[in-house]
């Protein structure tokens, strides 16, 4: 978009699509239920700290992911409750037995006055594309599709939706969008479908199995609620629960049917990868889609709470309005101070990684700081122009680059950040060599590099696997290095070594 690699310009992406999420969030919110409830979900999901890094500030898979999953729930919303119902809906919470009464209706099932009323339309061809989206964004979206199709057996008006003939175009335009996904997995022996499926989840030979351990479980439902910050997340998850058993029970104060759309299209993926985590360490943004269709639930849930009394009387206003706007004040105390406390650490976070207010032997160091840059995981995050500007200012590095057939490192990570680095000093090929080589496992085909030399660069604590390639190699010489510093001490330090004519392809 720029043309110009940097921290800011590979975020741009993820900062628009961010945006976009939350505009689809506030929509589907102020169809399914009404516009105040649809500021208090925007300003849930805007607070939520997971949501800000993993899909606005942080370039990955997630961004396109969570715009597209946004986009579906959205479109999903619009199909299965229309615009009519919502207005019949809105009548029928003036009455005796409104969704805002204590007396139970008679018959839980006409609390949605649109059951007999749904007609499969053109929205399910493009639900089929708008899914497909999201899969080509990230695996996850293949749940979400699978929600969807939950709900549609599980909701006895939406049933027929399955057999109409929109369904069944949107299957066929799902498959046409995913196009490339199944289209390079068979050029590929179906590597992908296999690495997430299968190999990315199969134990190391030297380490012992161990059985399904619930602790773990437990270790990624606190680390959840830390990444979700506790205000936000406890709530959460009551209200995940509270809305699932109102599914099987004859009373609930919100529609059922909106209730059980969202929960089909969030709970399994929360449940499934919180589960996951007895077998197999998961990152912490797994189950986010998740999260952020719960904010829905939240959001309307936060509307009730501000039309309620302190004693929990359901009434909209007491007859001088005292106790309405006493909850209202409650809702949004917690709202602002959640934002102030969050806003705070993330400033703090942000102050540290970029002057290092508690790293030790910093300029800016707090008390002295506290922690010392080789046991500071904030110094995984590279500065990539000091990197840049450390080729650019050494002769022999510079020469090296320019000299070089490819480059490589022993880690993909490793080489992404080091092609933004140098992408424009050089338009030499960059690769990995490693026992996780991800994407450039088919990128490249090992058998290129044959005869050619290469430019090896590395972190200084992978130092030890330099010697593993010298094998692949006539020989391998360091040439120079360069320091990362922050604070005006230095927090990591690149090795770069000259490997002459590679006499084996990778891996042997």
């Amino acid at each position: 978009m720029t043309g110009e690699v940097s921290q800011f310009t590979i975020r741009l992406g993820s900062l628009i699509l961010y945006t976009g999420s939350l505009l689809l969030l506030y929509l589907t919110s102020t169809h399914l239920f009404n516009t105040k409830a649809a500021r208090l979900t925007l300003a849930s999901a805007t607070i939520i700290p997971i949501f800000q890094i993993g899909f606005g500030v942080l370039t990955l898979p997630d961004s396109p992911l969570i715009f597209f999953w946004s986009a579906s729930l959205l479109c999903a919303a619009y199909e299965f409750f229309t615009v009519r119902a919502k207005h019949l809906s809105k009548k029928l919470s003036t009455q005796p037995n409104s969704l805002y009464s204590n007396t139970p209706h008679p018959n839980p099932h006409t609390l949605n006055p649109i059951c007999g009323s749904y007609r499969p339309s053109y929205r399910l061809a493009l639900l089929g594309i708008l899914v497909g989206l999201a899969c080509l964004g990230k695996y996850h979206g293949f749940v979400l599709g699978l929600g969807l199709l939950g709900f549609c057996l599980t909701s006895p008006p939406h049933r027929c939706a399955l057999l109409s003939p929109w369904a069944w175009l949107g299957l066929i335009l799902f498959i046409i969008t995913i196009f490339p996904i199944w289209y390079w997995n068979i050029q590929h022996d179906w590597i992908s479908f296999t690495f997430h499926l299968s190999t990315r989840f199969q134990p190391e030979p030297e380490v012992p199995q161990q059985g399904y351990n619930w602790l773990n479980v437990l270790v990624i439902v606190l680390s959840g609620i830390a990444y979700l910050f506790p205000t936000m997340a406890l709530p959460m998850w009551w209200v995940s629960l509270r809305s699932l058993l109102a599914q099987f029970t004859g009373y609930s104060k919100t529609s059922k049917l909106e209730s059980r759309l969202i929960l089909w299209v969030s709970l399994p993926l929360i449940l499934g990868f919180t589960l996951l985590a007895g077998y197999h360490q998961i990152l912490p943004t797994w189950p986010m889609p998740g999260f952020w269709g719960i904010t829905l639930l939240l959001g309307q849930q936060a509307q009730q709470w501000q039309m309620r009394s302190p004693k929990g009387v359901h009434e909209v206003r007491s007859p001088n309005g005292g106790n309405f706007l006493s909850s209202r004040r409650w809702v949004d105390r917690w709202l602002k101070g959640s934002a102030i406390a969050v806003a705070s650490l993330l400033l703090f976070v942000l102050l540290h990684i970029t002057t290092g207010t508690l790293q030790k032997s910093g300029h800016y160091a707090l008390l002295g700081g506290f922690v010392s840059p080789k046991d500071d995981p904030s110094t995984e995050l590279i500065d990539i122009q000091q990197l840049r500007q450390g080729f650019a200012e050494s002769p022999v590095l510079s020469e090296a680059l320019q000299k070089s057939s490819f480059v490589f490192s022993n880690g993909y990570y490793i080489s992404g950040i080091v092609a933004m680095a140098i992408s424009p000093l050089t338009s030499t090929p960059i690769t990995c060599l490693g026992e996780d080589m991800r994407g450039f496992m088919v990128w490249f085909q090992p058998e290129q590099w044959l005869g050619k030399d290469g430019l090896y660069i590395t972190l200084e604590r992978f130092q030890e696997l330099t010697d593993s390639y010298r094998a692949y190699f006539q020989d391998m010489q360091e040439i120079g290095t360069v320091p990362i510093r922050r604070a005006g001490a230095v927090t990591e330090v690149f090795h770069v070594y000259w490997a002459t004519k590679m006499v084996k392809p990778y891996p042997s």
